[in-house]
């Protein structure tokens, strides 16, 4: 079983969640997405599984600056925006085995060992 992280390595949430799996004993990897953005493919495929809207950095500058209309945007554009920008991507997202699980690091969750895939991992 693979776990993969994307994200920025100078992204404040991103370091949390990577801590915490280090704690967590969790054997990881990391992708940087400024440096290896998902392919229009591959976030075709976690907004089937997740949705946009849980994908999508609100609270980023890049979000903020996109036109008004974009309420209004289909599932389409909004893959082709954030496979033009992956800033537009909620940091950290966690791929299970090839399988979007969660983006966004809530670590209170009490859950959050089930959700990421890892209740059946040592750690």
């Amino acid at each position: 079983m693979t776990l993969v992280v994307y994200g920025i390595p100078t992204c404040g949430t991103c370091k949390k969640a990577l801590a915490w799996l280090d704690h967590q004993g969790v054997i990881y990897d990391f992708i940087n997405t400024k440096l290896h953005p998902p392919s229009r493919d591959t976030l075709q495929g976690w907004v089937q599984r997740l949705g946009v809207k849980p994908l999508l950095n609100t609270s980023g500058q890049v979000y903020r600056g996109l036109p008004a209309d974009k309420q209004t945007w289909t599932e389409v554009q909004w893959i082709e925006a954030l496979a033009a920008d992956a800033m537009l991507l909620k940091r950290p997202l966690f791929v299970r085995d090839g399988e979007a699980v969660m983006a966004g690091f809530p670590p209170q969750q009490p859950d959050l060992r089930a959700r990421l895939g890892l209740e059946d991992d040592e750690g």
